[in-house]
């Protein structure tokens, strides 16, 4: 027996003895390789006879082609066997119980804010949103803030700069700003969003959700804001009479300006929205100063409108009966399982907002 034969019996046995892929790959790569031992027996052929060198390349491929099949077969093997064996260790016992599938649920302030642009959708109001950091301008200045007003003092606006330039929107206000800026009259808006201030106790958040609303065009007056929010509040509460009335008040930004209060009884200790002896502050609107107009390049002459701004969270508290605002934000599964909404469960004029 050659040398050559030797090795090759020798490799046959190691294959086949071979119980790793990568052993058998490490083994392929000294037969079959570059510098491996059949191609270094091919270069023999250049030093042989003519007439021997037929006979002597047809036995080197058959050696090849019997090391091949070894090869494959064993490489099958091996590899069937690692799959017989992780499919054991993989094997599922399908008399264990399954695990338990829970469905995530609508945040209430969420589900409030679809239910409100439900409502003002219907009556052609479209919705806009503006960034949460906001310039002096468009969230004082523009909007008849006078210099020395109290919202601009440091404790109750989040600044982001030294010069009070910059800062969190104190509103979302500004969303009006910018849109009329952008656009031109009428204008028919409502900008739900957060917003921030420095202030924090059971009723009162340093973020908190707002919705503001604009409607400018010509001969609009305070009639059509009563409308508007009787309507709103209706729709909202799901309730067929509202007791509402609008106190005077004071904003920088409506002249004249309002507070609406709706009316409400207890009953079993929750509060029943609609008619009642007792009264509950809702909402602040007004109509829109000349000076707001000017500032945002809207000839008051010609246009005027009203705006209003409700607080979302005070809303959905109300309505869903949640007695403490920063429940909202402690991310507690319990109380978002027990007061969130089905994803589901989108609101529609058509059958009905909510649950």
């Amino acid at each position: 027996m050659s040398e050559f034969e030797k090795k090759i019996a020798e490799y046959k046995s190691k294959i086949k003895s071979s119980s790793k892929i990568e052993e058998i790959d490490l083994l392929r790569s000294e037969v079959f390789g570059k510098n491996g031992i059949i191609n270094l027996e091919f270069k023999k052929l250049v030093e042989l006879p003519l007439e021997e060198k037929k006979s002597f390349a047809a036995n080197i491929n058959k050696i090849k082609q019997e090391l091949q099949d070894i090869y494959k077969t064993k490489s099958t093997e091996i590899l069937d066997k690692d799959i017989i064996e992780k499919v054991e260790k993989e094997k599922i016992d399908i008399t264990l119980p399954e695990k338990e599938f829970k469905i995530g649920k609508v945040h209430p302030v969420s589900q409030v804010i679809d239910e409100i642009s439900c409502i003002f959708s219907e009556i052609g109001f479209s919705v806009e949103e503006g960034p949460d950091v906001e310039n002096e301008y468009n969230n004082f200045t523009a909007l008849n803030t006078p210099e020395n007003h109290p919202a601009k003092d440091m404790h109750d606006t989040f600044y982001l700069d030294k010069d009070m330039k910059t800062m969190l929107r104190t509103h979302t206000s500004p969303v009006q700003v910018r849109t009329m800026l952008k656009g031109k009259p009428p204008f028919k808006i409502i900008a739900p969003g957060r917003t921030y201030r420095s202030d924090s106790d059971q009723t009162h958040t340093p973020m908190f959700h707002q919705l503001e609303g604009l409607h400018i065009d010509k001969g609009i007056n305070m009639g059509h804001l009563k409308g508007c929010l009787n309507y709103f509040i209706k729709e909202f509460f799901e309730v067929n009479k509202i007791k509402m009335r609008f106190r005077p008040s004071h904003f920088p930004f409506t002249e004249p300006s309002a507070e609406v209060d709706i009316g409400y009884r207890m009953e079993n200790n929750k509060i029943i929205i609609g008619e009642g002896d007792k009264w509950l502050e809702i909402l602040g609107c007004g109509m829109v100063h000349p000076n707001v107009l000017k500032n945002c390049k809207v000839d008051s002459k010609k246009f005027q409108g009203f705006a209003f701004g409700i607080g979302i969270d005070r809303l959905a508290m109300l309505k869903y009966g949640i007695n403490d605002l920063r429940s909202f934000f402690e991310c507690d599964y319990r109380w978002l399982n027990h007061y969130g909404f089905d994803p589901l469960d989108v609101p529609t004029n058509y059958r009905g907002l909510s649950r």
